[in-house]
């Protein structure tokens, strides 16, 4: 059986101004970064109308089984091509944190993946390079101000903004800088986040513009100062330069899937611990160039759609036309407790048990977020025919079609009857709303997520987050959506509790702004921003000869 990287490497990749030209592109619309890349130039959207539908794939709650979001997202996205259908892929950038520790690349699977694949996992156009180092420019100046006499009077033991590095490194979590002795810097408390996770990510993917995005980089809270007031990336006069490092990093991404769909890959923000989302530049491109743009959200439903709901299409004014559950037969046996040593046998007890978790998600996405949804089961060869069964059985319960999925073996071919049904509920009128209104308190919209999306009993606040709450709703910071950060593997904030648990509370920690995205965080649990290494990373496998052909990258 080939690998993904051995499938990627022997396709007969298109050069990118033939994918350009299918979106009624020319050589002027686009910035080549070698023959399989480019880069979207704005003056080739500007007038153009938002016609296209937008369609959203999402999934169960993950499990070490695997469900196949992106390959499906792939996949679904090359059987509307075949079935004549001018469609655009949208999705987020990898990070190299996953592909180097215990996830692996980004791009999809088999004969469902986006190519080049080597580059896109690694590097890529270098957009990730752009905002770590836009990050580590605010963070330099701040610790500059302070050191030069700091006029704004900030406060050392109040600075909020991190560091940030593109890799899982649990060793910069919390560190001690600015030793060394006067000339030095001054001595505090830092650390770091994976650079997904910082809000200068977060500010590319939602920023619809250049203008934007200068203005929403001045809006960065950094630190606050001895009186309780904030003080901003604008205080520090450092938003202008931070947007001349993201200048090109704005830009959409273009590449192709392997049978030569276009595809726009742009932004990364993890969903456990930032918004889960591709830029919006990107998708309002995919909207103005297809008739139909298939995107994703990361891990769960939970996660990733809930925030492309009540973030990203409130900010942008999107409205999605139908949505795709990804499920496995083999994950929702995990959920039902069965072992992952057993997943290849028959196990409809298993399954049963486990089937609560696809119909929560289904039912947050029809009943919470009123939007046609489809379940596309990710066909396994072990799976029976009793299993497939039950799960079309539990589905149509609730008034949702199941179609199976064979995109990893077949590509578009194995995804031409999930296109079909997905093409069929892009005709229904949904009634699309979100899960709270951005007006109510802050805690009033944590709650309304746990109970509505999660199925738990409510959040409990920390002293600390009851303190931090009641700061930023003094300070004007109540009135946005919350961007909550947990767990992927659990509707709740314990990754132990699987299925769809009930009578639980999600325990928030702490709150900060996020202020140039327009959002709150919430973290709960034990959710950290800079994740760590396995004990045998995916890293260990990666090699590159001396033909430069790359190895072990999935």
């Amino acid at each position: 059986m080939k690998t993904d990287i051995e499938i990627a490497q022997e396709a007969k990749i298109q050069h990118i101004s033939a994918i350009a030209r299918k979106l009624g592109l020319g050589e002027e619309d686009i910035e080549y970064y070698g023959k399989y890349k480019a880069k979207i130039e704005p003056s080739a959207l500007e007038g153009r109308a938002e016609r296209g539908k937008l369609i959203l794939v999402t999934a169960i709650t993950p499990t070490p089984a695997g469900e196949g979001k992106t390959t499906t997202t792939v996949g679904l996205a090359d059987g509307l091509s075949r079935l004549g259908k001018k469609t655009v892929v949208a999705l987020r950038e990898p990070s190299l944190g996953p592909v180097f520790g215990i996830k692996g690349g980004a791009a999809g699977g088999g004969y469902a993946q986006i190519v080049p694949m080597e580059d896109i996992n690694l590097h890529f156009t270098g957009d990730f390079h752009a905002v770590g180092a836009a990050n580590n420019l605010l963070a330099a100046m701040l610790d500059n101000h302070i050191f030069q006499g700091n006029e704004l009077g900030i406060d050392p033991e109040r600075i909020v903004w991190k560091r940030c590095v593109d890799m899982n490194d649990r060793q910069l979590r919390y560190v001690e800088d600015g030793l060394g002795g006067p000339k030095s810097g001054v001595p505090r408390k830092d650390g770091f986040d994976i650079t997904v996770a910082s809000e200068v990510m977060a500010i590319l993917c939602l920023a619809t513009s250049l203008e934007d995005l200068k203005a929403r980089l001045a809006r960065i809270v950094v630190a606050y100062n001895r009186e309780g007031k904030p003080v901003t990336a604008g205080d520090l006069k450092a938003a202008g330069a931070m947007a001349v490092l993201l200048k090109d990093a704005i830009k959409p991404n273009l590449v192709q899937t392997l049978e030569g769909t276009p595809a726009l890959v742009h932004g990364g923000p993890f969903a456990n611990i930032a918004h889960g989302c591709n830029s919006v530049v990107a998708t309002k491109a995919a909207l103005k160039l297809g008739d139909y743009v298939v995107t994703e959200a990361g891990f769960g439903a939970d996660l990733g759609a809930e925030k492309f709901f009540d973030i990203k299409c409130r900010m942008a004014g999107l409205k999605p036309a139908a949505v795709v559950v990804v499920a496995t037969v083999r994950a929702l046996k995990m959920h039902g407790g069965g072992a992952k040593t057993e997943l290849g046998r028959e196990d409809l007890s298993a399954l049963e048990r486990g089937l609560p978790n696809l119909v929560r998600h289904l039912s947050n996405i029809k009943n919470v977020y009123g939007l046609p949804a489809v379940v596309a089961v990710n066909r396994f060869p072990t799976d029976t025919d009793a299993e497939i069964a039950l799960v079309i059985e539990k589905c149509k319960a609730l008034g949702c079609n199941v179609a199976l999925s064979t995109v990893w073996a077949e590509g578009g071919k194995g995804g031409e009857a999930l296109a079909r049904e997905v093409l069929r509920l892009t005709e229904e009128k949904g009634a699309f709303r979100f899960a709270y209104d951005e007006t109510l308190h802050i805690k009033e919209k944590i709650n309304a997520i746990v109970t509505k999306v999660y199925g738990g009993k409510g959040a409990r606040f920390s002293p600390e987050a009851e303190e931090e709450i009641a700061r930023l709703e003094a300070l004007g910071f109540g009135k946005t959506p919350v961007c909550i950060a947990k767990t992927q593997y659990s509707f709740s904030d314990d990754a132990e509790k699987l299925g769809a648990p009930e009578d639980f509370f999600v325990t928030v920690r702490s709150c900060k702004i996020s202020a140039g995205a327009g959002f709150v965080v919430a973290l709960t649990g034990n959710i950290m921003t800079m994740p760590g290494l396995p004990k045998e990373p995916a890293a260990v496998h990666i090699d590159i000869d001396e033909s430069g052909k790359i190895t072990g990258l999935f």
